[in-house]
């Protein structure tokens, strides 16, 4: 661990207009009319947990937003960082026990596991919607699930394109990346005939195993309908897990046991030619020191999920929440710090500085440079805007936070893709996995 010691509709959090699955009738502009009173308490501290860095100008520029808070506050912030995975069972400590970080940076739905925990930020999510063009309706089913409260404040998401190598997908007989899924597992066999394999991960990655729920989705199934029932062991599911076998095929041995970072290291070292993945591997690739990755830069690409026989995009990205703990000694000095951090003067510069890391949670934020200064960079502009939660289609809440840290779909996917067992058995196993959250 590391320590820095200083510091489908549009959802208006506020007022606004709706529009299609998430879309503006005209580009948003920031409202001056937004009011926010709030004073800090007199002597106040912060410790602030929060995932590490993918990308280096992300916590670069946040701590550099950190030091200006402090300046301008007076408050005293201590930014400790911990991998993503091993921020979820802290966070969930903390919140047993009652005492910890004031505020810690999760991933997912991790807030609806405790949200009796979290203190109420209505008033600060409206304040910020109102000025900046509103959340997208993502944010609001992972952090205002009861329609009416806000838990948390949105920070945004990893957005999780496919990541290929150009030349090596023309190599293979595409002029460009397949836009559905029978062309996508037809490009697949064709780079491991090549020699230039894809990798997905298939352990318990919390980012990057998000593409199991793409794959599922796009063939119609879903863990739970609209009543919170669980329905994964479906006709729609089997046709998934039978696809998933054949694209398994395909991929490079190990990919069982990847977390987060395998599938960056196995594309940087040229084991593979495309996977899923933020556009960290981009940025790493653009600021490495060794010139066999560096010459990397030029081939890269990125695009959208392919769109499976459902007919529409079903997007699972890497949501990124901001939690104040109700055990805070400082709850207004935490809620400063929140609104701090995400008013234009700071979260524009993070944002840049973060490369097309994290798609923003407001909409107003879309006009930022950094999605069009690089065309490599729009793929991931409106990760935020267009992602399915986690949960889909039911209403999130503790089933779906646990369902979803338990890796039930991920799971299912892995067994089946893997001949461990047979796609209705890996089904079946997944449907009673699921029940035990989803108690109706």
């Amino acid at each position: 661990m590391s320590r820095e010691t200083t510091r489908r509709t549009l959802l208006k959090a506020g007022t606004g207009t709706a529009l299609g699955t998430g879309g503006l009738l005209s580009a948003p502009a920031v409202h001056a009319q937004a009011a926010w009173n709030n004073v800090p308490e007199k002597g106040a501290r912060l410790r602030v947990l929060r995932w590490s860095r993918f990308v280096q100008g992300d916590i670069d520029q946040y701590m550099v937003n950190v030091r200006k808070f402090t300046e301008k506050t007076g408050i005293e912030v201590r930014v400790d960082n911990e991998g993503w995975e091993d921020v979820r069972p802290k966070a969930a400590v903390a919140a047993n026990v009652g005492s910890g970080p004031d505020i810690i940076l999760s991933t997912n739905d991790d807030a609806n596991l405790y949200p009796d925990k979290l203190l109420d930020v209505t008033d600060l999510c409206e304040y910020l919607g109102r000025k900046y063009g509103g959340f997208y309706a993502s944010c609001q089913a992972y952090l205002k699930p009861d329609g009416k409260k806000w838990i948390g404040v949105p920070l945004g998401t990893a957005g999780g394109m496919m990541v290929y190598r150009d030349s090596h997908v023309k190599a293979a007989g595409f002029d460009r990346f397949p836009r559905d899924t029978d062309n996508f597992l037809k490009l697949c066999k064709a780079l491991k005939e090549k020699g230039t394999p894809a990798g997905f991960a298939l352990g318990n990655a919390t980012g990057d195993s998000g593409w199991c729920n793409w794959l599922v989705w796009a063939f119609g199934g879903k863990l739970v309908d609209k009543n919170n029932r669980v329905v994964i062991d479906s006709p729609e599911t089997l046709r998934a897990l039978e696809y998933a076998k054949e694209l398994y095929a395909t991929f490079i041995p190990g990919t069982l046991s990847w977390l987060d970072p395998n599938n960056n290291k196995a594309f940087l070292d040229g084991q593979i030619s495309l996977t899923n993945n933020g556009i960290s591997v981009y940025y790493a690739a653009k600021n490495a020191q060794d010139p066999k990755v560096k010459e990397l830069v030029s081939d890269i690409q990125h695009a959208p999920f392919p769109i499976g026989p459902v007919g529409s995009p079903t997007e699972a990205h890497l949501f990124f929440n901001q939690m104040i703990f109700k055990y805070t000694k400082y709850p207004k000095a935490a809620k400063e710090f929140l609104r701090f951090m995400m008013e234009r003067e700071q979260f524009d510069p993070w944002l840049a500085a973060a490369g097309g890391y994290i798609s923003q949670p407001l909409a107003a934020y879309e006009a930022n440079p950094i999605w069009t200064s690089d065309p490599k960079h729009t793929p991931y502009r409106d990760a935020t805007k267009n992602m399915r939660p986690a949960g889909y289609e039911g209403k999130l809440g503790y089933a779906s936070a646990g369902a979803a840290a338990d890796f039930i779909i991920p799971n299912m996917v892995a067994e089946a893709a893997s001949g461990a067992r047979t796609p209705k058995e890996a089904a079946e196993r997944a449907q009673k996995r699921a029940e035990r959250y989803y108690k109706l």
